[in-house]
């Protein structure tokens, strides 16, 4: 394990180099590189790949504030996406270049009977580390897929990642604090800021007894590494089970309320109809909202993309994912001809009810042809994923049975 004065294995002397280079805020292209540009599968699909400090080349979406996408083929290496890989969002473009693990503090305050300051020390040794597998998804991926479509960032499948979260409960911080009676919600706040003071900052919150459930945590380890600067070093709040938008990088703020907290990024931002599935008719107006929560579920085939080829009488291994918000993969259903036959694939390792669960399929096509691979999962709820795409006006929450075509050829 590294020290976290490291940064993830970037020195801060280095980082700010980079940063200074220019490659901090727009990142740095990919010269040379063989697919320097990306065309996702959908209108106005072109995107160029960057390289950002501590990360590998991903998928430029925007550049202040940085949002990258991670290429759909990492998510085929492994169950765990790797650091450097992972995808970056942010909402306000004022980024911190450097946090001196020496110097910050988390500053716990509110309706609560002692105040703290935690250092990074502290926090490190002064509770009980615990570890969980979960996966970090935002709301709005694969919202490029949406018809008819809908603004806001057009992300492909690559907004979401899975890794081993280290950290203490934020319930122990929160019980040291000493939370009083009638307390309703409580909020977080990290260290980005707006330019302008018109807008709101991100500010994102949780009712008390989901904060004081023991699931949610403050980490600050990723994969066994510090967390890397676009993924919240030094310490990010991680929700299990609920998505990407509560996930609060470079956290400093944690506030006990004792009414519900008011802020854009919760009375107004991320927010679904409060209709089964969160859609309504595409076009239509929600007549009422809620705040968004927790994962549905989905699946994906990630060891074949489309207008991949196979041979007639030579066995193919399918693999993918699955997950969901926290109940668990219970099955995973494959159909090689459009979903008019279901085969029930195998499930790999489970690393938690909050992670990716891995599937495979041993597939022998018999003889040349069109194939049309789908994938549908259900968790043990008995949640599955609709046959046709569900809508909503702010394109969050996609999970319809995904299709990837393929062809046999002798």
């Amino acid at each position: 394990m590294r020290d976290g004065s490291e940064l993830g294995g970037i020195g801060r002397r280095a980082f700010l180099q980079m940063a200074a280079a220019g490659a901090w805020i727009g990142g740095s292209r990919v010269f040379g590189a063989e697919n320097a540009r990306v065309m996702m599968p959908f209108e106005n699909g072109e995107r160029e790949l960057v390289r950002y400090p501590q990360k590998r080349p991903l998928i430029r979406l925007t550049t202040r504030p940085p949002q990258l996408e991670t290429p759909f083929e990492v998510f085929n290496e492994g169950i765990f996406t790797p650091n450097d890989a992972f995808f970056v969002r942010y909402h306000l473009p004022n980024l911190p270049l450097e946090v001196d693990p020496e110097v910050y503090r988390l500053e716990v305050g509110g309706s609560v009977e002692r105040p703290l300051s935690l250092s990074l020390k502290d926090l490190r040794e002064g509770f009980e580390g615990v570890e969980v597998a979960a996966v970090n998804q935002c709301s709005g991926n694969s919202r490029g897929f949406f018809q008819p479509r809908v603004p806001g960032g057009q992300l492909g499948n690559g907004a979401m990642g899975n890794a081993l979260w280290r950290g203490v409960r934020l319930k122990d911080v929160l019980e040291r604090a000493g939370v009083r009676a009638g307390a309703r919600q409580v909020s977080f706040n990290g260290m980005d800021t707006p330019v302008s003071e018109k807008t709101p900052d991100f500010v994102k919150a949780v009712d008390v007894d989901q904060a004081l459930d023991g699931e949610i945590l403050l980490a600050f380890e990723m994969n066994g590494e510090p967390l890397p600067m676009l993924n919240g070093y030094p310490v990010r709040l991680v929700v299990p089970g609920h998505y990407g938008t509560y996930w609060v990088k470079h956290l400093h703020e944690v506030t006990v309320l004792d009414e519900p907290f008011p802020g854009f990024w919760m009375s107004t931002a991320y927010r679904i109809p409060d209709t089964a599935g969160a859609c309504v008719e595409p076009g239509a107006v929600p007549k009422s909202t809620v705040p968004i929560r927790r994962f549905n579920v989905r699946s994906f085939l990630t060891s074949h993309r489309d207008g991949a080829v196979l041979r007639p009488g030579v066995a193919s291994l399918l693999r993918g994912i699955a997950f969901d918000g926290g109940a668990g993969i219970r099955e995973v259903l494959v159909s090689a001809d459009g979903g008019r036959n279901w085969q029930e694939a195998l499930l790999g390792r489970d690393h938690g009810r909050y992670s990716f669960r891995e599937w495979t399929l041993a597939y022998t096509p018999s003889q040349p042809g069109e194939l049309e691979f789908k994938v549908k999962a259900t968790n043990r709820l008995g949640e599955s994923q609709p046959a046709e795409a569900l809508w909503n006006p702010a394109g969050y929450m996609r999970n319809v049975v995904e299709t990837v075509r393929a062809r046999v050829e002798a």
